[in-house]
């Protein structure tokens, strides 16, 4: 397992091992003792599947205040996606930015999200699966967002048209985001 930091502390990049012949492949997506040999604690409690049918359909940013804050390991099964972590941690040096990396079922790269950032993706190809196993189970209570499109973040999206849900598009810019992560 390769881990490749992220200009975001904690933000990880995770490619694992790829055995591939004649048949097709077999990889360990996700491994308790690597993860942890590796630095990376996380007590994964749940998995997530979610499917896109149109290229351009952006989903976030997305996150749950504490105490029910989840760190998520994101990987494309299927198509590409351009998936995105903004620190939200206030006192952080790198609150407001983000990292975007280009997950797809050909490159089997996985993104690691901490708590602390909220977490969107943007589909590049249609018909794209997304599975994600976090560390906390859903809270409707506290389940926030982010506007995709706040000009103080910047962010270089891939398509400026997308399809989003109807709760993605009226999302606050962080400045006004409900937010209890502090450093």
């Amino acid at each position: 397992m390769k881990l490749t930091t992220t200009k975001l502390d904690g933000v990880w990049i995770v490619e694992t091992d790829v055995f591939g012949d004649h048949r097709g492949f077999f990889t360990e997506s996700y491994n308790k003792q690597k993860f942890e040999e590796a630095g990376i604690a996380c007590e994964f409690i749940q998995d997530n599947h979610s499917y896109s049918a149109e290229a351009g359909t952006l989903r976030g940013l997305h996150y749950q205040l504490a105490p029910y804050a989840q760190t998520k390991l994101i990987r494309a099964t299927a198509g590409a996606i351009y998936d995105v972590a903004v620190d939200i941690r206030q006192g952080s040096p790198t609150y407001g930015e983000w990292v975007g990396v280009v997950l797809s079922e050909s490159n089997k790269r996985q993104l690691l999200v901490p708590k602390g950032f909220a977490h969107g993706f943007c589909t590049l190809t249609p018909h794209v699966q997304v599975m994600y196993k976090v560390d906390q189970l859903y809270s409707k209570a506290h389940d926030r967002g982010i506007l995709w499109s706040d000009p103080d973040l910047g962010i270089d999206w891939p398509s400026s048209q997308v399809v989003l849900s109807d709760k993605d598009k009226v999302h606050p810019p962080l400045r006004e985001a409900d937010n209890n992560f502090n450093l």
